[in-house]
C-alpha cells in the first residue's frame, strides 16, 4: 500500500481550516493544507468565502449557557495567538446587543441595561423606541485579515505545507487512509479535515440540505470619524423586524462597518453579485438611521457568503462510517470568533480525543 503524503489533509483555509492547519502543526503532525482560491500561502488574497474582510466581532453573550465554554477557549485562542505573533488582535470595545421584549442573551458579565444607561455606555448608537440592551463588557473587535495571516505563518513555521489554487476534485475514503482528489494529482493522509465553508455542500453532499450559503452584504465608511469610533461606539447588533443589524466599530483606521442578516440563498460556484446602488443605500439608510452624524457620502459597499444552519449551530464532528474523515461548518455567520477554538477542537479530534463537551455542535446531533 502507498503510503500517506500527510498525517492530516485540510480542505479550506479560511479561519477554520488555517486555525486546524496551525494546531496539528504544532502538535508534531505533518500538515498539506488546501485552498481552491488565493495565490498567497501565508495569507488570506481572496474574496470568495466567509473570512475575508478587515474585522469580526467578538463577545461573550450567547442566548444559551451551552455556548459558554467554547466562547471561553475562543477568547483564550485568540490571546495565546496574539501572544505567539507579538501583535495586537482583540480591541476591546464592549458590545450593545438591542432588543425588544425580553432576551435569552447570557454569559460572563453580561446584563440588562435601559435605554437611559444604554446612551451612557455608547452615546453613539440610537437604539429604537421600546428596546432594551444586553451590554457585553468583554466585546470588542477582531483585526480578522491579521488573525488569518499569524495563524497561517505558526502553521508554516511549524512545517505545514498551505497550498493556495488548489481545488479538490473530489476524495474517498480507503480503508484507514484518505485521499483527495486535485487536477494536480491525488494527496493520501490518515486523516481529513474538510472545512470548505460555502463549498462543504459539494464536498459532503450529505451536507448540501442542511447547510445554505447566503449572500450578505457589509458597508464600510470612511475612517477617523468620531462617532463610529470607541469609546462611544462598540460592537452591536440591533433585532430588526427585517433582520439583525449588526456593526463594527472603526479600531486603527479600519472604519465603521454595518450588515444585516437578510437571507438571500446563492450558489457558492458564482461569485457574489457586487453590492448594487440601492443595495448599498438602504444598508446606509440604517447606519445613518442608529449611528447618527457619520458621513456615508465615502462607503465601500462589499457581498460575501454565509454558510446558514436552521438553528445557526455549527458542525463539527467526524462521519459516520469514516472517523478519520471530519467536517468543520463552523457557520452561520458568528463562526469567526470561534476560529482558535475550533481549530483547537479539530485537532483534538484528528488525534483521537474526545469532545462530549461540544455534542451540541457534533455531527452526530445531525445524523451524520
Amino acid at each position: 500500500m502507498t503510503a500517506p503524503d500527510a498525517d492530516v489533509i485540510v480542505v479550506g483555509l479560511g479561519v477554520h481550516g488555517s486555525a486546524a492547519a496551525r494546531q496539528l502543526a504544532q502538535r508534531g503532525l505533518s500538515v498539506v493544507g488546501l485552498d481552491r482560491f488565493g495565490s498567497r500561502p501565508d495569507a488570506l488574497d481572496h474574496s470568495r468565502g466567509s473570512s475575508h474582510g478587515r474585522t469580526r466581532m467578538i463577545r461573550r453573550a450567547y442566548p444559551n449557557p451551552v455556548w459558554n465554554d467554547l466562547v471561553d477557549r475562543a477568547f483564550r485562542g485568540w490571546a495565546d495567538l496574539e501572544a505567539e505573533s507579538g501583535q495586537t488582535l482583540i480591541h476591546r470595545t464592549g458590545g450593545m446587543f438591542a432588543h425588544r421584549g425580553d432576551s435569552t442573551l447570557q454569559g460572563p458579565g453580561v446584563r440588562v441595561v435601559e435605554r437611559d444607561e444604554a446612551a451612557k455606555l455608547m452615546p453613539s448608537l440610537r437604539m429604537p423606541d421600546g428596546f432594551h440592551g444586553m451590554f457585553d463588557p468583554a466585546a470588542g473587535v477582531l483585526e480578522a485579515e491579521r488573525g488569518i495571516a499569524a495563524m497561517r505563518a505558526g502553521a508554516i513555521a511549524a512545517g505545514a505545507d498551505l497550498r493556495t489554487g488548489v481545488e479538490v476534485t473530489g476524495w474517498r475514503a480507503e480503508g484507514d487512509i484518505a485521499i483527495v482528489e486535485t487536477p494536480r494529482g491525488e494527496i493520501r493522509a490518515s486523516r481529513l479535515v474538510l472545512a470548505g465553508g460555502a463549498f462543504l455542500g459539494e464536498l459532503v453532499p450529505a451536507l448540501a440540505s442542511i447547510i445554505e450559503p447566503w449572500r450578505i452584504l457589509t458597508a464600510t465608511v470612511r475612517p477617523g470619524q468620531s462617532a463610529g469610533q470607541a469609546p462611544g461606539l462598540g460592537v452591536f447588533s440591533i433585532d430588526l423586524p427585517e433582520g439583525l443589524l449588526f456593526g463594527i466599530p472603526d479600531v486603527e483606521g479600519n472604519g465603521l462597518k454595518v450588515g444585516m442578516d437578510i437571507a438571500e440563498p446563492w450558489d457558492p460556484e458564482r461569485p457574489p453579485a457586487p453590492v448594487t446602488p440601492s443595495e448599498a443605500r438602504r444598508l446606509l439608510d440604517r447606519m445613518a438611521e442608529h449611528v447618527p452624524g457619520i458621513d456615508t457620502s465615502d462607503v465601500d459597499a462589499v457581498s460575501c457568503l454565509y454558510t446558514m444552519t436552521e438553528d445557526k449551530r455549527f458542525i463539527v464532528g467526524a462521519l459516520d462510517g469514516a472517523p478519520h474523515v471530519i467536517v468543520a461548518s463552523a457557520c452561520s455567520g458568528h463562526g469567526f470568533k470561534f476560529g482558535p477554538a475550533i481549530g483547537e477542537t479539530i485537532a483534538d479530534l484528528c488525534q483521537g480525543v474526545a469532545r462530549p463537551d461540544l455534542d451540541f455542535i457534533s455531527t452526530s446531533r445531525r445524523g451524520l
